[in-house]
C-alpha cells in the first residue's frame, strides 16, 4: 500500500518563538503597529475542529477522518487563554471574538466566556465578547452562553434552500436546525444576531435575495462576504468572486437601500439600511475593496500562536512564554514588540502580486485561525 500524502502545508508549524524585548514595553492601552494601526480586536480560535465541511473552508477532500487535528494537550487551557487575553486588553483591546473551527465544539466553553467577561478594558468597561458559529449547536447552548457573559453571536449561513445548504456544508446538515439556533439566540438576548453569507459565484448567488427577504424586519443583520483566497485548500478563483457592489445593486432593485455610516472605527462591513427603516444589511468587500489600512485585529490560534493578518504566512508562538514561567509584564512586552513590527496589508497588495503569490502560497487556513 502506498503512503498517504495530505496535499497541505501544515501552517501550524510555520511560527517563530515570541521573544521578550530587551527594553520592556509597558502596556498603556495605546499600542500601534508599524503603520499606526491600534490594537482593538482579538480573535481567539478555541478549536481547530468543525462538524461542517464547507468547500471554501474545510473541504472534505483534505479534512477527512484521517486529518491530524491538534491533540487536546496542545491546546491552550481556558486559564491560559484568559491570561493572554488580559495582556491584550492592557494594550487596548476592547472586543474579543471566539472562533474555531466551530467554537461550540470546545467542551465547557461557557467557563472561558465567564473568565473573559470578568476582564475590563483600560477605560474600565466590560469587554465586547462575541462568538462566530455555524449554528448547529446554538439552539441548545444559547441561554447558557448568554448567562456566561456572551453579548452577541454571528452565524454563518450560506443559503436558505435546504439542498444548497446541505451541499455547501457537505455533511447533509439541514438549514432548519440553523434557523432554530438563530431564533434561540435572539430569544436569549444574544443580539442583534449577525448572519454571515459567503457569496460564491456559480454556487449560491441565487440565494442572495431569498436571504435578504427572509431576514428583513427580523432584527438580524445579514452580511454578504466576498469569497476570499484564505489558505491554500479551497481552490479559490477570482471568477468565483461576486463583488459586493453587485450584491448591493441586486438587493436595491427589489428592496431599496440607503447607505449608513460605519458603526465603529475599523469596521469591516459597509452598512446599508432598508429605505423603509426595517433593518440593515452589510457587505464585506475583502477582495474588491481592501480595508487593510483600518485593520485593528490580531488572531490567536487554539495552541497559542499569534497571527497579525488573516492572510499571514507565519505566526509568533506565545505558548513557550506562557508555560515557561514568563511574567505577565514580560508576556505583555512580547505581544507589544510583535504588534509594533506589524506591517501586513495583503489585501491591498493582492492585485500587484505575481499569480504564484496571490493565488495560494503558504498562508494559514481559515479553519485553523477563524475568519
Amino acid at each position: 500500500m502506498s503512503e498517504r500524502v495530505i496535499p497541505l502545508v501544515d501552517q501550524r508549524m510555520t511560527t517563530r518563538a515570541a521573544v521578550v524585548p530587551t527594553t520592556p514595553i509597558a502596556a498603556t492601552g495605546l499600542l500601534g503597529d508599524a503603520l499606526g494601526r491600534p490594537l482593538r480586536d482579538l480573535r481567539i480560535s478555541v478549536t481547530d475542529r468543525c462538524n461542517f465541511r464547507c468547500s471554501y473552508c474545510m473541504p472534505k477532500s483534505i479534512f477527512d477522518k484521517d486529518y491530524p487535528y491538534l491533540p487536546h494537550s496542545a491546546l491552550l487551557s481556558f486559564e491560559e487563554i484568559t491570561r493572554i487575553a488580559r495582556q491584550f486588553v492592557a494594550h487596548g483591546v476592547q472586543k474579543v471574538r471566539l472562533t474555531g473551527g466551530e467554537p461550540l465544539l470546545r467542551k465547557n466553553i461557557e467557563i472561558l466566556i465567564e473568565q473573559l467577561a470578568a476582564l475590563r478594558t483600560t477605560e474600565g468597561r466590560p469587554l465586547d465578547i462575541t462568538l462566530t458559529t455555524n449554528g448547529s449547536l446554538l439552539q441548545r447552548k444559547a441561554r447558557d452562553l448568554k448567562a456566561a457573559g456572551l453579548r452577541r453571536v454571528t452565524v454563518s449561513l450560506d443559503g436558505l434552500d435546504d439542498a444548497v445548504f446541505r451541499a455547501m456544508n457537505d455533511v447533509d446538515f439541514p438549514v432548519a436546525d440553523v434557523l432554530r439556533g438563530i431564533e434561540a439566540a435572539r430569544e436569549a438576548g444574544l443580539g442583534p444576531v449577525k448572519i454571515n453569507m459567503v457569496v460564491k459565484r456559480g454556487t449560491n448567488e441565487h440565494e442572495i435575495l431569498p436571504m435578504a427577504r427572509h431576514f428583513k424586519g427580523t432584527g438580524a443583520v445579514l452580511r454578504f462576504i466576498e469569497y476570499m483566497d484564505v489558505g491554500a485548500t479551497n481552490g479559490w478563483r477570482m471568477d468565483e468572486v461576486m463583488p459586493s457592489a453587485e450584491v448591493v445593486q441586486l438587493i436595491h432593485r427589489e428592496l431599496p437601500l440607503v447607505q449608513l455610516d460605519p458603526s465603529a472605527p475599523g469596521e469591516t462591513a459597509e452598512r446599508w439600511g432598508y429605505a423603509d427603516g426595517s433593518g440593515e444589511i452589510g457587505v464585506i468587500s475583502s477582495v474588491t475593496q481592501a480595508f487593510c489600512r483600518d485593520c485593528n485585529r490580531a488572531r490567536l490560534s487554539t495552541e497559542g500562536k499569534l497571527y497579525l493578518c488573516l492572510f499571514a504566512t507565519q505566526g509568533h508562538d506565545l505558548k513557550p512564554l506562557v508555560r515557561g514561567g514568563a511574567s505577565d509584564a514580560e508576556l505583555a512586552s512580547a505581544i507589544a514588540g510583535i504588534w509594533q513590527g506589524r506591517d501586513d496589508r495583503y489585501s491591498e497588495l493582492r492585485a500587484s502580486m505575481p499569480p504564484d503569490q496571490s493565488a495560494g502560497g503558504r498562508r494559514i487556513e481559515m479553519s485553523y485561525i477563524g475568519g
